[in-house]
């Protein structure tokens, strides 16, 4: 199959590069040219524009950072959607809402491509490593035509039903992960003024049965005070505020959710946007020194 794949950041790149591990037929495009050029030297292709990228595509994947951004690259008539061949299919691995995804689809159909939702569960390493966790929603058929080339990015392929489904899922996981990091924070700070080694909390917590695994992994950012990007924290900002979004188009309550967005973006605010989002650590930290 032809393949393009759209959105060369943290994670679309190691995905992308993946693919060419495996002799892909890769057509690859970014609006920033910087991050190309890495995937020409593998081998793979590029074009000058976003039609041109996609036009003989049989199979389009794209890894954006919002909502937004998917729309004004797909949709429209000049929009990837626009030039792509009837019958192709249009695999989006950026994290959205359900209710964006049902309208990605309704505009995939409009143009005659087929259309599935696949979030990533993972981050940087994971990424390198193609051990990416897939959530996707849409038919089996579908799903049997894109599986080989999941399995060469990641190392976990979950159907999680119908369109849409696949970025609900997500969304349910991402609030968990948002929650339980900022959980661990508060505890391990709390842990420290009550007269506990920060050593001695990192080395211990993440082993509870209470704790979730991923902390494990923090817990050496938090060691180290260094929060080197594997999954920004401005972008667990906006997947917070997706499922703010959802919850109010379903008239449910999302009490936690919500106060956990808030801290998010204050700590976004006070600029460690673009740091991994293990660092609302050193934001509550902060703020714990800032009343003390």
């Amino acid at each position: 199959m032809k393949i393009t794949f759209i959105g060369l950041g943290i994670m679309g790149s190691r995905m992308a590069s993946n693919l060419m591990q495996h002799g892909a037929d890769l057509t690859v495009y970014n609006r920033s040219q910087e991050a190309v050029k890495p995937l020409l030297d593998q081998g793979a292709k590029t074009a000058e524009t976003i039609q041109a990228a996609v036009e003989q595509a049989d199979l389009v994947f794209s890894m954006l950072s919002t909502p937004e951004v998917v729309k004004a690259i797909f949709f429209g008539a000049n929009g990837a959607l626009a030039s792509m061949k009837n019958g192709a299919l249009w695999v989006d691995c950026t994290t959205v809402n359900p209710s964006f995804t049902a309208e990605a689809a309704e505009a995939a159909k409009q143009q005659g491509i087929g259309f599935m939702d696949a979030p990533v569960a993972g981050t940087k390493p994971h990424a390198e490593k193609a051990e990416l966790a897939f959530f996707l929603g849409g038919t089996t058929d579908q799903l049997e035509q894109v599986r080989p080339y999941l399995e060469q990015m990641g190392n976990k392929v979950m159907h999680a039903g119908e369109t849409g489904k696949g970025a609900a899922f997500k969304m349910l996981v991402n609030i968990m992960l948002a929650q339980s990091m900022l959980i661990f924070s508060e505890a391990t700070l709390l842990g420290e003024k009550m007269g506990f080694s920060k050593d001695f909390l990192l080395n211990t917590l993440p082993n509870l049965v209470v704790s979730a695994p991923f902390t494990k992994f923090k817990a050496e950012m938090v060691r180290q005070n260094d929060y080197e990007v594997q999954f920004p924290l401005e972008w667990m900002h906006k997947d917070l505020h997706l499922a703010a979004v959802t919850a109010y188009e379903l008239n449910h309550p999302l009490y936690l959710a919500n106060l956990t967005k808030e801290v998010f973006g204050e700590a976004r605010r006070k600029g460690m946007g673009r740091l991994d989002f293990a660092a609302i650590h050193r934001f509550l930290e902060q703020q714990s020194h800032s009343v003390a």
